[in-house]
């Protein structure tokens, strides 16, 4: 069966370091667009730091906050939205706290950190966006019930593992947790720093689950879609595609449950290369 609909990570998948665009993937992409398959970035960020990429990436959906926003691109219109309960933030906040852990928010337009430190810092080194405000008070939780702010995505950061906050969240909190290591041959070039962060989203929120959502209201089969990606928030969408592409610097995790890893990598158009070795033109 043929491919309707390609989803495609951004960091790492599409975008090197010092927001680098191989000019291969930008040709593809158009290809993509004259032979009317659609293209969705589902990325980490937020709708609003993302748009300038996606208008340039000229993709038609994209799916945000991994997976608690999904966007026509075309009209800018919300297809799905899903917002963290207050009480699931304090619960996350709360915990954090009692670590002395980093923490930062993605509501609409605006992200909300005590200090620019981590994640937060990359995207503040990145983003091109002027409608969009980084925010820095001394209490994010208190900053979030005061404004009313709807949180897509709460990012719980360190130097050292989580994976003990990430399970105790778990225990407390009715949300989905994924845990992003940032050590070793993953370490933020941007930053120059080694760390580790928790994503923490409403419940059952994944770019997987997002991408089933996106496929139904497009009426695309999942044989239909194929996924790339280069992180450990890209597997279950990779995993679960019709078929599932690593792009040659991802996560070795990642590279286990795709169909294919590209000989290239980001830099040099590994997102190509998986579009023109699937995509089969009549």
């Amino acid at each position: 069966m043929s491919i309707k609909l390609v989803a495609s990570d951004l960091d790492g998948t599409i975008i090197s370091e010092n927001n680098f665009i191989n000019q291969s993937n930008f040709e593809a992409i158009d290809m993509m667009n004259s032979h009317n398959i659609d293209f969705a970035i589902c990325t980490g960020k937020s709708y609003s730091v993302s748009k300038n990429v996606c208008d340039k990436c000229k993709a038609t959906y994209g799916i945000f906050n991994n997976g608690s926003q999904i966007y026509n691109l075309k009209t800018g219109a919300p297809i799905y939205k899903n917002v963290l309960d207050f009480n699931s933030i304090k619960v996350a906040f709360d915990i954090a706290k009692k670590y002395n852990l980093h923490v930062h928010a993605y509501s609409d337009n605006l992200l909300v950190t005590e200090k620019l430190q981590y994640l937060d810092l990359r995207n503040f080194k990145l983003q091109e966006l002027p409608g969009f405000e980084f925010i820095v008070v001394s209490n994010v939780l208190d900053y979030i019930q005061k404004n009313n702010l709807p949180i897509y995505q709460f990012v719980i950061s360190s130097d050292s593992s989580l994976e003990n906050v990430r399970t105790e969240i778990l225990e407390s909190n009715n949300v989905s947790v994924l845990k992003i290591s940032k050590f070793g041959q993953y370490k933020d070039k941007i930053l120059d720093k080694e760390y580790e962060y928790l994503s923490v989203v409403p419940f059952n929120t994944s770019k997987s689950n997002a991408l089933d959502i996106l496929g139904k209201h497009l009426s695309v089969n999942k044989d239909e879609i194929m996924a790339i990606g280069d992180n450990l928030n890209d597997l279950d969408m990779v995993k679960n595609s019709g078929i599932g592409v690593a792009v040659a610097n991802a996560y070795s995790d990642l590279k286990d449950v795709a169909k294919y890893t590209t000989q290239n990598n980001v830099a040099e158009g590994g997102f190509a290369e998986a579009v023109y070795k699937f995509i089969k033109l009549d």
